[in-house]
């Protein structure tokens, strides 16, 4: 088995499901991401807490990219994932925090 480079999921995914990287390059970015309901960093900070509840850990680094590139600090991360573990669960609040520290280490 080959290793995944989960900096980029859609792009580990994209030759084994091409069909779902294109509906998500066609519809989730460009339609959804750009509803001027919510801002790119409400937005961000949404999918950071669904990912951490659904314990989807691999997307999760590029996730905290985005969002810090959206505006989101690092102390708002931290203050999301701690407020996360109270209705998500402390192991996966401390999960979330250890693969912030290591993505974000050398960012802000």
């Amino acid at each position: 088995m080959s290793t995944i480079d989960f900096s980029s999921p859609r792009e580990a995914a994209r030759a084994f499901t091409p069909k779902l990287a294109q509906f998500v390059d066609s519809t989730l970015y460009p339609q959804i991401w750009n509803d001027p309901a919510l801002s790119p960093r409400e937005r961000s900070l949404i999918t950071v807490a669904a990912l951490i509840a659904g314990g989807h850990c691999e997307e999760l680094p590029a996730h905290l990219r985005r969002a810090v590139s959206n505006g989101v600090s690092h102390e708002e991360l931290s203050a999301a994932i701690t407020h996360l573990a109270f209705y998500v669960g402390f192991p996966g609040a401390i999960t979330a925090s250890a693969i912030a520290n290591a993505t974000l280490a050398d960012t802000e």
